[in-house]
């Protein structure tokens, strides 16, 4: 993570009303090993659970890398690569007032039908930001917590988004978020395309589950709102979710369950050493003819920013 990048996000944090105090945290520059979370589909859309690391070639800017690491979800041993770290944001500003109840039992019921993460995250946001931080032995009172919020004020959804990037930058395992929103925002004091930045920066994939029944934004904010969403689940290798009514959910869920349950993370060390901060596509291709591979389309380099002069 670049050091303009780092001040970006602190300046999100600094503006936080936190329900728990977790530590800051501290950013290495260095080569470090490039995990690339893969979903692999056939033609008739079904996860395909039995390739090997044989299967897979990753290129970076079309120069094929060594596999350093080859972790699938389906393997049974518990391997520190996929234990999941969760985030869950959920927008809870007036924009998502008629909305809120179809979004609080949304977020409920993933969380009754996953498994429990090693570490959530639970951000509620408006116009401020309110976290609440649980690890695998402290997350029965989550229900409770997300039936007591109430939607009011302006939507700070870019600011959210970093702070939760901030926090879990540099932790091992797939980092998995889930964004509640109807993808409009009012208040943040970092713009969108930084946000995206940040995101590429590290190995979240990003589901937002967008609602529009009843969405009060003008033609030009709902483009925005869209376009922003998509490419924030395009650059992490997620995908959108756009639920209509309550009964479109558990479909939802089990679909982002199932894919949990049948990525691939892949790893490697880059050939290019230079810690210049640039972008670099990536390309996952599959041996096997006939399938359908969704990973995240690039990172950001390590950037090293030397000190101003005294």
């Amino acid at each position: 993570m670049t050091r303009p990048l780092i001040a970006l996000a602190f300046v999100c944090l600094a503006t936080v009303r936190a329900s728990a105090q977790d530590p800051a945290p501290v950013f290495g520059v260095g080569l470090d090993v490039v995990n690339v979370t893969v979903t692999v589909r056939d033609a008739d859309g079904k996860l395909v659970r039995d390739l090997t690391a044989a299967d897979f070639v990753v290129k970076e800017e079309g120069r094929v890398q060594d596999l350093t690491l080859f972790a699938p979800a389906a393997d049974p041993k518990e391997r520190e690569e996929l234990t999941l770290n969760l985030g869950m944001l959920f927008d809870t500003s007036n924009s998502m007032r008629d909305n809120l109840r179809l979004s609080r039992q949304s977020a409920i019921r993933f969380l009754d039908s996953i498994p429990r993460a090693r570490d959530l995250i639970l951000i509620f946001f408006d116009r401020d930001i309110r976290i609440s931080r649980y690890n695998s032995e402290n997350q029965q009172g989550i229900f409770e917590r997300i039936l007591e919020t109430e939607g009011e004020g302006y939507t700070a959804l870019y600011d959210a988004i970093a702070v939760y990037v901030s926090r879990v930058m540099g932790t091992p395992g797939r980092k998995v978020l889930l964004v509640f929103t109807d993808g409009e925002d009012t208040t943040s004091s970092i713009s969108a395309s930084n946000v995206i930045r940040l995101v590429r920066s590290t190995n979240v994939t990003v589901y937002p589950v967008a609602f529009s029944e009843g969405r009060r934004m003008s033609s030009s904010s709902e483009v925005r709102a869209r376009a922003f969403l998509g490419e924030l689940a395009t650059s992490s290798g997620g995908q959108v979710f756009r639920p209509l009514a309550l009964r479109e959910l558990a479909e939802i869920y089990n679909r982002i369950l199932d894919e949990l349950n049948g990525q691939y993370v892949l790893g490697f060390v880059s050939d290019d050493p230079r810690l210049d901060g640039s972008y670099r596509r990536l390309d996952v291709e599959v041996a096997r003819p006939g399938l359908r591979v969704r990973h995240r389309p690039g990172y950001h380099a390590p950037e090293v920013v030397p000190d101003p002069a005294p």
